[in-house]
């Protein structure tokens, strides 16, 4: 029997743009691999060189499914922030109607290369102005995404964004519930949930039953990315004891944007490190700990 992942124990993955763009995909999986990580969490940003991934032939997709099955490293799961520049809710139409072709290019990616679960990121609108009628647009086109994905057998889940339109798990619950669907669920990220000023630990317990990953990473208030494990204002410990206490069963991903580091393999190891220290503090078994 294959076994790529303890599944006795909470597995831990880490965020594609945490290593080098130029690295090749075999080198980046290792790394991942040699580091202690789980698996990997793709990503398909605003970015024309990533979008690109979303037309790879079947030529390129049977490589990858090659490189994974070799490495024995998984992708277990995509953060799709294209909709940055293409919002699923934007009152151009032709700008909504290309999310939505992301959209539905990304659900065909993942059923190709063995994908579980594509974060969406919770924006109606991110350059623009949001409005009743973005709302109206986001809702319409999400409720369209999620058949997509009932048809595929692929999870979407709501981030909790760096934006006012989704940045809590209550308002992403909100959103579930109207729509009403086992294929989507929610992607809480304890770091931006901290930067808001929220009761993290309450917001956690919210989504407890629908949530299907968790974006681990450190933040100051007002400050979302780049802030160093150890020198925000997170309490990790706190968090993981309420994913301890609610029996939590699913992966953890730390989020990090170290790809221009001077050694990004050595800070990925770092960081694994120190997030498995936290996690122990709060009673949860990591994979590899």
């Amino acid at each position: 029997m294959v076994k790529i992942i303890d599944l006795d124990k909470v597995p831990i993955g880490i965020y594609e743009k945490a290593l080098p763009a130029e690295m090749t995909w075999a080198g980046r999986l290792r790394a991942a691999k040699e580091a202690g990580y789980d698996y990997l969490e793709l990503s398909i940003d605003e970015s024309d060189q990533r979008l690109a991934r979303l037309d790879w032939g079947p030529k390129q997709l049977r490589e990858f499914r090659e490189i994974i099955a070799e490495t024995e490293m998984p992708v277990l799961s995509m953060c799709l922030s294209a909709h940055r520049r293409f919002p699923l809710g934007s009152e151009d139409k032709a700008i909504r109607d290309a999310g939505l072709e992301i959209m539905r290019k990304a659900l065909c990616f993942a059923l190709a290369t063995g994908i579980r679960v594509i974060q969406l990121a919770g924006y109606d609108e991110y350059y623009r102005e949001s409005n009743k009628s973005t709302r109206e647009h986001f809702m319409r086109n999400l409720r369209q995404s999620v058949v997509w994905a009932s048809r595929v057998g692929v999870t979407l889940a709501i981030e909790v964004m760096d934006h006012p339109f989704i940045n809590s798990v209550h308002k992403a619950m909100e959103i579930i519930k109207e729509i009403d669907s086992p294929w989507l669920h929610v992607y809480p990220d304890i770091g931006n949930l901290s930067a808001w000023g929220l009761d993290v630990p309450d917001e956690l317990r919210c989504g407890a039953r629908r949530t299907v990953a968790i974006h681990v990473k450190d933040t100051k208030p007002g400050v979302f990315k780049r802030v160093p494990f150890g020198d925000g204002n997170v309490d990790f410990t706190a968090c993981f004891k309420v994913l301890s206490e609610l029996n939590y069963p699913g992966p953890l991903l730390v989020e990090m944007w170290s790809e221009a580091a001077s050694d990004p393999i050595a800070e990925i190891a770092k960081a694994r490190k120190w997030i498995s220290d936290q996690m122990a503090k709060g009673g949860i078994l990591c994979s590899k700990n």
